[in-house]
């Protein structure tokens, strides 16, 4: 992750908890109390973000505060487990405490839903990617955290691939048009994906030299056929309709990769708890 980036937004987070202060901790501390804080696992779920971004969370509220014992990205937990500790003034792990949680919930949630479906395709050659249907604000967390599951990223933004979608090829009149347009004024460095719907739409795809074909919502039937006529000219991306029950399917007709939206768009968040006692 953009190390600056990250800052910046965990910086934003905070101050939206925060707001014009913690009125809670504001009464009962004087701020001179210390304490420790340990992330403890409430079920069993693969682990992301506890170094990169819990970390970070506590140590961008103060940098007084120190954080070991984080468990690494990837890691399978079960209930109970320790999944770091942090130390430093009560007051400074209360008012981190929110946002350090709600973020690795979330990253957490993802690394296991991807890691589910990195398994189910296990071992054939396919890889597992995310798309851009992430929260806004969390796009590069959220990225991260389908890392941290085995899987592999997709496009970050508009500006790191041509993607050329159903909507462009319909304001453009053709798949082949579009294209041409692209290869004349697109820079040599990227390269140039177009979602197909049918077989035919994937021959001229072929025809027009494209790098990557976007097979969207083709049955298993149709994402064979592809694999077929391709023969390696383009990479094979098999998209839409992706399910933990028919995942392995779609890997077995032979595409190289399988995009799902939901690896960051619905995971569920997993159950961490925070628990704070004072410094001996």
């Amino acid at each position: 992750m953009n190390r600056l980036l990250l800052q910046r937004t965990l910086e934003d987070f905070l101050a939206e908890d925060i707001g014009a202060g913690d009125i809670t901790t504001d009464v009962i501390f004087t701020g001179n109390e210390q304490g420790e804080a340990r992330f403890i696992a409430k079920e069993s779920f693969v682990a992301a973000g506890m170094q990169a971004v819990a970390a970070q969370v506590f140590t961008t509220q103060n940098r007084a505060v120190t954080v070991t014992d984080t468990v690494a990205d990837g890691t399978r937990v079960g209930c109970g487990d320790l999944l770091l500790v942090a130390k430093g003034a009560v007051a400074d792990l209360l008012q981190a405490e929110r946002v350090a949680l709600n973020l690795v919930q979330r990253l957490s949630g993802i690394a296991t839903l991807t890691a589910a479906f990195v398994a189910a395709v296990a071992p054939l050659p396919v890889k597992i990617v995310d798309t851009r249907k992430t929260t806004p604000g969390l796009r590069i967390l959220e990225k991260y955290a389908v890392r941290a599951g085995g899987g592999h990223n997709h496009r970050f933004s508009l500006a790191d691939g041509i993607l050329i979608k159903d909507n462009h090829i319909a304001a453009c009149g053709s798949i082949t048009a579009a294209v041409a347009r692209a290869k004349s004024l697109a820079p040599h460095t990227l390269k140039i994906e177009v979602e197909a719907e049918s077989i035919d739409q994937v021959r001229e795809c072929l025809a027009c030299g494209v790098d990557v074909i976007l097979l969207d919502n083709m049955n298993p039937a149709q994402l064979r056929e592809a694999v077929a006529i391709a023969k390696g000219k383009a990479l094979l991306e098999a998209s839409g309709g992706v399910k933990l029950n028919n995942v392995r399917t779609i890997a077995e007709s032979g595409v190289d990769l399988i995009s799902i939206g939901a690896l960051t768009h619905s995971a569920p968040a997993v159950d961490i708890s925070m628990r704070l006692t004072p410094a001996g």
